[in-house]
């Protein structure tokens, strides 16, 4: 996964580096799908055209397939009250910055009570959506979705663009309180790892990690003009990365030959 270092791309910078990030657990790569995909359909769903619509439920039967696969929202809560009684600990200790620290907190138990208000059965209504396991079904098959496939899909894309936008909206508020929960413990892993610059020898770079410290994701910082991206392989305890020149569309990336700079973030 790819990200740079604002929320809309056509905002960035031409010099804006590039962030590299590899999950270095199953739960750690589940959180990223989801935020990812979330992100996707509040970006979409502010289109005003039908193929933006398209494309933000599309991302919503994404995010309900990766959701309903095991109880996600137990293990959400679970990790809220984890760092949440870390950084109890941390109330009590010198040096650190008070008000930002009662910030954190104060968000952590809003989305916990959020999370908790919504109940075990949050996705149950948008799991028996018959209009929506319509368009499912139908995405599986290639071109599935046409006006003559499901012409109810059709009329309602071609319904106001205000309409479709409160009608996606209310299909997201079943969702909304666990995407914002990934998204701040997404904030926090990110902001426990300390960046440092290091030098992959010839394109290639191992690390191994703690063993007391598990590390869940491992972040790569490259300038955007490098010419060259990571191959990031790894676990909780050891990690490769391999960085390959780019040569174009129609050419295959080779091993860099040269020593790359780069800045690596490892977050616990």
């Amino acid at each position: 996964m790819t990200e740079t270092l604002a929320h809309d791309p056509a905002a960035l910078p031409d010099e804006a580096p590039l962030v590299f990030e590899q999950p270095l657990n199953e739960r750690m790569r589940t959180l990223l799908r989801l935020d990812f995909l979330y992100n996707q359909a509040l970006y979409h769903n502010e289109m005003s055209s039908q193929w933006g619509s398209r494309a933000a439920v599309s991302c919503l039967l994404d995010i309900l397939a990766i959701a309903t696969r095991g109880d996600i929202r137990a293990d959400i809560l679970k990790e809220l009250e984890r760092h949440l009684n870390q950084l109890n600990v941390f109330q009590s200790k010198p040096g650190v910055d008070a008000a930002r620290l009662r910030t954190v907190i104060s968000n952590l138990l809003r989305l916990r009570a959020d999370l908790v208000a919504i109940g075990a059965n949050y996705l149950q209504e948008l799991k028996e959506s018959e209009f929506l396991a319509a368009i499912k079904h139908r995405s599986a098959i290639p071109g599935g979705t046409c006006e003559f496939d499901l012409p109810d899909y059709y009329f309602w894309l071609n319904q106001p663009t205000d309409t479709r936008m409160q009608a996606f909206g209310q299909w997201l508020v079943a969702l909304r309180p666990l995407c914002d929960a990934i998204a701040e413990l997404l904030w926090i892993t990110r902001q426990q790892g300390q960046p440092r610059e290091e030098l992959a020898r010839n394109g290639i770079y191992h690390i191994n990690f703690d063993r007391d410290t598990p590390i869940q994701l491992v972040r790569i910082t490259l300038p955007a003009d490098a010419g060259l991206y990571p191959e990031i392989s790894g676990s909780h305890y050891r990690c490769s990365v391999r960085f390959l020149t780019w040569n174009g569309l129609t050419s295959k990336a080779a091993q860099a030959e040269k020593d790359v700079p780069f800045v690596l973030t490892c977050c616990a």
